[in-house]
């Protein structure tokens, strides 16, 4: 007979919002089970994967509240001052600081991989988490009572399941539930540049004709190089012997920082967005990229996905105290309207505006040039995207 463990909430996927799930739920007071494919070195220490995330000012606060924001060295993480967009040759850019905000940067640029880590390392210090790293799930029953979950070691039974096993859940499928999914049809290479000039903190990016480049400032002489293109051309840079791929990028980017080399390693993601027809079943929920898979244009996916799990967290957290039960329906089908009203219209405004910058023939250079300086001269506008770059608002009480 196989191994059964009780739970309140089992967490199908051990990544940054799977974590912080945990964390939170466990916060509150609830036992959790994580699985994670991956062994337990690699989830303990994840390699450089070449993505930043510009955390908010809400996930940083997240981040404290789930025990994991200590546990990131400070020499990492980068204060970013100013945003700046620009599209082809037109030198206006839309620009968005912090003036008049009262506060020192927009947000914090972390590479993802310190991310992981820190929140590992927080959840491995919590009593009330069991992490089954190496653990690959094969079924999910959902029963009125409780869902069970069999997997290469035994079972886990938990009165709620949550899926954070990225935009293409394995989670979700299994519960039938479908997803739009939005091929953008170019692939991203992400990537660290040193440089001879200094970014001063600044956020740049830039639609030019036929590529998309942008340049987030890590701490340092140094730069991600996150550069949109077909596949193909992707594929072809990622394999570039250095010396060329050093005097190509420096081309691409108009030698804006002078001098350019690359100080890490290549790496290559599809872009396609998602979003799940459902973020709720019977007994089970969906937070973080397997709910809504982001666009990475406007830096949201990340923190929308931990503020998904928190909205969970809180709505899981009113129905123990109430009635005793993690996976209350009342409380999925209130996370699943908070959610959608949170994510829907940014999910198809995001694809626009990605859809808009990213094609060169008319009229859309002319439109864009003219939107980026109408924004720029229409203060409320500007104070709008900046508060909602910031994301300042406070974290919810007990979550």
């Amino acid at each position: 007979m196989s191994d059964i463990q009780l739970a309140d909430v089992a967490v199908i996927g051990g990544g940054p919002v799977g974590l912080a799930t945990a964390l939170l739920m466990a916060r509150g007071g609830l036992s959790v089970t994580v699985m994670e494919r991956a062994p337990l070195d690699t989830w303990a220490e994840p390699g450089f994967d070449g993505r930043e995330i510009a955390l908010t000012h809400h996930s940083v606060r997240l981040l404290e509240q789930a025990g994991a924001w200590s546990h990131i060295p400070q020499a990492v993480i980068c204060p970013l001052k100013e945003a700046r967009i620009e599209t082809g040759s037109f030198r206006h850019p839309l620009t968005f600081d912090t003036r008049g905000e009262g506060v020192d940067a927009l947000g914090w640029l972390v590479s993802n991989n310190q991310i992981r880590r820190a929140l590992f390392a927080a959840a491995q210090h919590m009593p009330n988490i069991t992490l089954l790293p190496g653990t690959a799930v094969q079924t999910i029953r959902q029963g009125q009572d409780y869902a069970a979950v069999h997997h290469n070691g035994g079972q886990v039974n938990a009165k709620l399941v949550v899926g954070a096993d990225g935009r293409f859940s394995p989670t979700r499928q299994r519960a039938g539930i479908g997803a739009i999914v939005h091929d953008f049809g170019k692939s991203m290479m992400v990537c660290r540049m040193a440089h001879e000039s200094p970014h001063h903190n600044v956020a740049l990016q830039w639609f030019d004709e036929g590529q998309t480049i942008a340049l987030l400032p890590v701490n340092g002489m140094a730069s991600s190089l996150v550069l949109t293109l077909p596949p193909q051309e992707i594929e072809a840079l990622a394999h570039m012997p250095r010396e060329a791929f050093n005097a190509e990028i420096m081309r691409r980017v108009g030698n804006r920082l002078g001098a350019m080399r690359l100080v890490s390693t290549r790496h290559v993601y599809p872009l396609k967005g998602v979003y799940a027809h459902r973020f709720t079943a019977r007994r089970l929920a969906l937070v973080g990229d397997a709910a809504v898979g982001m666009h990475p244009i406007t830096a949201h996916g990340f923190n929308l996905g931990l503020k998904g799990q928190e909205t969970l967290a809180r709505q899981v957290l009113a129905a123990v105290a109430k009635d005793g039960d993690a996976g209350s329906p009342a409380a999925l089908r209130t996370f699943e309207r908070q959610h959608r009203k949170a994510t829907a219209l940014l999910f198809a405004g995001t694809n626009g505006i990605a859809s808009l910058y990213t094609h060169d023939g008319p009229p859309f250079r002319q439109i864009r040039e003219g939107c980026l300086r109408m924004a720029d001269r229409f203060s409320p506008f500007k104070k709008a995207v900046t508060s909602l770059l910031m994301d300042r608002q406070p974290s919810a009480p007990g979550a």
